[in-house]
Parts: C-alpha cells; structure tokens; sequence
C-alpha cells in the first residue's frame, strides 16, 4: 500500500475512532500496534491480526473508485476480507447492516471477540 494509501487509512482509523466501520470492534494499526492490544486484552498475536485495520475502498476501484477519503473506511481484516469474499458482495450499507445484525446475535466473529472489551456489543455501539 503506498504511503498516501497508508496516511488515508490511518485518517479513516481515527475518525472512527479506531473501530471498524462494519463491527464496531477495536482495530489496530500503526497508532496502537499488534503487540500492544495483545498485551492490553490479554489475546495471543494470532487472534488479534483479525483485527487489524485496513483501507476498505467503499466503491471498489475496479468499479471506478477512487482511493480518496471519501471512499475509503476504516474495516478489520476479517469484515474487509468477508464482504469481498462472496461471489456478489454486498454494497457497504447492506453488509454493514448484515454484520451488525450478526455482531447481536454474536455470530460473526470468533466467540473470543464477544468475551473481550475489543468488541461494544454488550454497550451502544449499534
């Protein structure tokens, strides 16, 4: 990812103040690394890279998005990774609805997730 690419996804993270756009869940990247939210939740390394924090293009660029601001927001590996994963991916409010709706059932993510402070699901966050 080029560095203008990296700049914007870091902006995305802290204007969502580092929760992903679809879950809701705390990420990592640059600012709080991989290391440290293992050592504050308490979670092996392995379990904490779903959460890492990428540039989720809202209007993918093979579709004619660009990679400005505007199209980009900040998603966890694992919701990023699952909404391009299907043969025909939901647009970004329908999946983020589905990943929510999921998120309230605690069926989305690994149980771990639910049993940690990473995920707001007992809170507001919906």
């Amino acid at each position: 990812m080029s560095s203008s690419s990296a700049r914007i996804r870091t902006r995305a993270f802290i204007r969502q103040s580092g929760r992903c756009y679809y879950c809701r869940c705390l990420m990592w990247n640059d600012i709080i690394g991989l290391t440290a939210m293992a050592k504050n939740f308490a979670l092996p390394l392995r379990q904490v890279r779903y959460l890492q924090c990428t540039a989720e293009h809202l209007n993918p660029r093979m579709n004619g998005g660009s990679n400005s601001h505007r199209n980009i927001v900040a998603a966890c590996r694992t919701c990023n990774a699952r909404r391009h994963r299907a043969k025909a991916p939901r647009d970004p409010i329908s999946h983020q609805r589905h990943v929510q709706n999921r998120m309230r059932r605690k069926k989305w993510h690994p149980a771990w997730v639910y049993e940690s402070a990473i995920c707001a699901v007992q809170g507001n966050c919906f």
